[in-house]
């Protein structure tokens, strides 16, 4: 994956061996178009609208889902529990290794 010069990532290929790309290199375009991907389409408005890049990503605590992006409680708990927290995990390990 090359960055392209707005700081995204090209997502023609979002897997690479097996895994996700670092989130900390993506970009907001990339952080919506993740969630766009996972099924969230009406949710990922709200990191565009917040800009929530990759690193910002990986720094969201549960109740920043659940409150600082005014999305619906349970739409918010699935996007923390399913996506956000695994990404900080893979992020943390891929990191740590």
């Amino acid at each position: 994956m090359e960055d392209k010069a707005n700081g995204s990532v090209d997502s023609k290929s979002p897997v690479e061996n097996g895994q996700l790309p670092d989130p900390a290199n993506w970009g907001v375009a990339d952080v919506v178009n993740y969630f766009k991907a996972t099924g969230f389409e009406e949710q990922a408005t709200a990191f565009q609208d917040q800009e929530i890049d990759g690193k910002s990503l990986l720094l969201m605590t549960r109740n920043d889902v659940l409150t600082g992006l005014s999305i619906k409680l349970g739409p918010a708990l699935k996007i923390y529990e399913y996506h956000v927290k695994p990404l900080q995990t893979q992020h943390l390990k891929s990191n740590a290794a």
